[in-house]
C-alpha cells in the first residue's frame, strides 16, 4: 500500500496548487463593489475640491488622488488634466466618457454645474479583466483537476483493475483445466503478494493433476497388462477341462464329470469377469472399440442359445429384420445380462422381441428376488453391487451390467433396468439399420 499513499500525496499537492493558482488569479483583481466604491469616492473627493479651487485648479497637484482625471468646463475644454504627457489633439467629453465607460462627475459650484471630472480608468474594463481572470482561473483548475483525475484512474487501473481482472481470468483458466499457463506479475503490482500465491496454487495443482494423471495411467496399464495375461492360461483350461469332460463321459468314470464341469464353471466365471475388466480398462483409457455393421436380427437367438448352457431360456419369435450392432460386443451384453440371472435369480428366463420406432427391442426377464426401486438407476454403476447380496457368498465384480450399458451406447442403443416386483427386466434398444 506504500504507493498507493504516494499516489495520494501526490494528488493532494497538485489539488492544493490548483486551489493556489485559482485564488491567484481572482485576488490580483479587485472586487466589482470596490472597484465601483473607490471610483465614486475619488470621483466626489477630486469634484468637490475641484469647486473649491476654481480659480486655481493647479493647487489640485498637490492632492494625491492615485488615478488620472481631466477637468472640462462646460464646453468639454481640458481645464486640468493630472497626465503629464496628454496627447494635444486627444478630445474628452461626458458623451466619450459614456462611450468609453469612464467614470465621470460634474463640478457643482453654487448650485450651478461649472464643469465635469473624467477619471482615465476604465471601471467596466476592470470588472471585465476580473471576469476573465475568474474564468482563467477556473479553466486552469479544471484543467488540473482533469489531469490529476486521469492519471488517479490510470493508476487505478494499471495497479487494481487490471490485476484484478488477470487474476479472474486466471480463475477462469484453472476452472477449465488450462494449468500451464503463467499468471504474470506487473512489476508494482499493489495485490503482488496475493498474485504470487495464485501463480504458486497454479503450479501446485498443475503438480498433483500430473501425479494423478501418470498413476491412473500406470495403474490401468497394470490392470491390462494383467488381464491380457490372465486369459491366456484361463483358455488353456477351459479347452483342458472340456478335453478331460469328454474323455470321462465316454469312460463313465463316477464323480469325475461332475468335478471337471465345476472347474469349467471356475474357469468361465473367471474369463467373464477378467473380460469385463479388461474391457473396463480399455474404455477407462479411451482405447475400446466397436465396429458395428449390418446384420440379421436372427443372430440374437445364436447368441442367447450360446450362453444357455442350463436351458432356462425361452424365447419368442424374432422379427425378420437387419440391425446394425457388433456381434461380439453383443455377445459380451447378452452374455453378462444372462449371466447375472443364473446367478442371482435361478429361475426361468423370457426373452421377447417388438419393433418400436428406430429400434428392436429386446426384452430379458426372470423372475428372481429383483431389485429394490431405489437401486434400480444404481445398477448400472461401475463395480456396484446391490445391498442384499454385496455381503453375500455370490461372487461378482458389479462390472456386468455397467460393461452391457458401456457397450449398448458405444453401439448407438440403450440398456433400459426395470423392476418387476418379482424379477428383474433388461430391455435393450438395439438400433435398426
Amino acid at each position: 500500500m506504500k504507493n498507493y499513499y504516494k499516489i495520494v500525496i501526490v494528488i493532494a499537492i497538485l489539488y492544493f496548487l490548483a486551489v493556489l493558482v485559482l485564488g491567484f488569479y481572482v485576488s490580483r483583481e479587485d472586487s466589482s463593489d470596490s472597484v465601483r466604491g473607490r471610483d465614486i469616492t475619488i470621483l466626489n473627493d477630486i469634484s468637490m475640491n475641484a469647486g473649491e479651487y476654481w480659480n486655481n485648479l493647479e493647487k489640485l497637484k498637490e492632492k494625491d488622488y492615485n488615478a488620472d482625471y481631466v477637468i472640462l468646463n462646460t464646453e468639454n475644454a481640458v481645464l486640468f488634466s493630472s497626465i503629464n504627457n496628454q496627447k494635444s489633439d486627444e478630445v474628452y467629453s461626458v458623451q466619450s466618457a459614456i462611450k468609453k465607460g469612464y467614470p465621470y462627475a460634474y463640478v457643482i459650484i453654487n448650485n450651478t454645474v461649472r464643469g465635469s471630472v473624467i477619471l482615465l480608468e476604465d471601471g467596466l474594463g476592470r470588472l471585465h479583466s476580473l471576469r476573465n481572470g475568474m474564468i482563467l482561473g477556473i479553466a486552469v483548475f479544471g484543467v488540473i483537476l482533469v489531469f490529476i483525475a486521469c492519471i488517479y484512474g490510470k493508476y487505478i487501473e494499471k495497479n487494481i483493475v487490471n490485476p484484478f481482472d488477470n487474476m479472474k481470468d486466471f480463475a477462469g483458466r484453472i476452472a477449465e483445466g488450462k494449468l500451464d499457463e503463467v499468471l504474470v506479475m506487473e512489476k508494482n503490482n499493489m495485490f503482488g503478494t496475493f498474485t504470487e500465491s495464485f501463480d504458486i496454487m497454479r503450479e501446485e495443482l498443475n503438480a498433483s493433476r500430473k501425479r494423478e494423471v501418470e498413476l491412473q495411467r500406470r495403474e490401468r496399464e497394470l490392470v491390462a497388462s494383467l488381464s491380457h495375461d490372465l486369459k491366456t492360461p484361463i483358455t488353456g483350461i477351459k479347452v483342458t477341462t472340456e478335453l478331460l469332460k469328454a474323455k470321462v463321459s465316454a469312460g463313465k468314470t463316477d464323480g469325475m464329470d461332475e468335478k471337471l464341469d465345476n472347474i469349467y464353471k471356475k474357469a468361465e466365471q473367471i474369463d467373464v469377469l477378467v473380460s469385463d475388466l479388461f474391457s473396463s480398462t480399455l474404455e477407462d483409457l479411451g482405447e475400446f472399440k466397436v465396429s458395428c455393421s449390418d446384420e440379421k436380427a436372427s443372430v440374437l437367438g445364436d447368441i442367447v442359445a450360446k450362453y444357455d448352457d442350463k436351458s432356462k431360456v425361452a424365447a419368442t419369435e424374432i422379427p425378420n429384420v437387419l440391425i446394425r450392432i457388433d456381434t461380439k460386443r453383443m455377445s459380451q451384453v447378452i452374455g453378462n445380462i444372462i449371466s447375472n440371472s443364473y446367478k442371482y435369480a435361478g429361475t426361468k428366463i423370457d426373452v421377447s422381441y417388438r419393433i418400436e420406432e428406430e429400434f428392436l427391442e429386446m426384452t430379458i426377464r426372470d423372475y428372481g428376488p429383483g431389485v429394490p426401486e431405489e437401486e434400480l438407476s444404481l445398477i448400472a454403476n461401475k463395480f456396484y453391487r446391490g445391498k442384499q447380496w454385496a455381503n453375500s457368498k455370490e461372487e461378482g465384480s458389479g462390472l456386468g451390467l455397467y460393461i452391457a450399458k458401456m457397450l449398448m451406447e458405444k453401439m448407438d442403443g440403450e440398456l433400459l433396468p426395470e423392476s418387476k416386483g418379482d424379477g428383474l427386466s433388461i430391455t435393450l434398444l438395439i438400433p435398426l439399420s
